[in-house]
């Protein structure tokens, strides 16, 4: 809560808490219907699963430690936590940077590999069954606005590379489209 001497402290206007309340409920409710899902379906938490899509979306499905903690929104020591649980399953492997030995590269087995393939119908499926179906087109659009809006917002420097996205959605509204 800011204050202005001039105006005193913000509140939140009876919409404002609405909309604040039932975000908070999908923050928390969301990523453990996405986990439950995936430990059901390919005995991977939803933690493992992002970490194995991104080194799947990955040139060569390799990337160093640093760079895709910053994917995953991860500290260094969950992220080799995790690394760690994974590549003790087969499905990625760690490897000193050739260029840096300070430095780990993450690549994703041909076995992780399979698992992001195996997994991924059933956490789609997830996705559209809890976000979007329920979701007609316009609706969908003034979510996503409204999303962009706050991520530009919380990440300036777009660490999750959404900036194309965000582009797209401008032309889009300046085209009144």
């Amino acid at each position: 809560m800011t204050t202005d001497p001039t105006t005193g402290p913000r509140w939140l206007d009876e919409e404002q808490m609405r909309t604040w309340l039932r975000l908070q409920a999908v923050v928390e409710l969301l990523p453990a219907a996405l986990d439950q899902q995936l430990r059901r379906d390919s005995d991977l938490t939803h933690f493992e699963y992002v970490v194995l899509a991104m080194l799947s979306e990955a040139p060569g499905r390799r990337l160093r430690m640093t760079e895709l903690a910053r994917l995953t929104s991860a500290t260094l020591p969950r992220l080799s936590h995790v690394a760690r649980r994974l590549d003790a399953r087969g499905l990625l492997e760690r490897a000193t940077a050739p260029d840096d030995r300070r430095a780990t590269i993450a690549g994703l087995t041909e076995a992780g590999w399979q698992k992001v393939v195996a997994s991924a119908p059933g956490h789609a499926r997830t996705v559209l069954e809890t976000v979007f179906d329920d979701l007609d087109r316009a609706e969908l659009d003034v979510l996503s606005g409204a999303l962009g809006k706050v991520l530009t917002r919380l990440d300036p420097e777009d660490r999750f590379r959404l900036d194309a996205v965000r582009a797209r959605d401008r032309a889009r509204d300046t085209d009144g489209g």
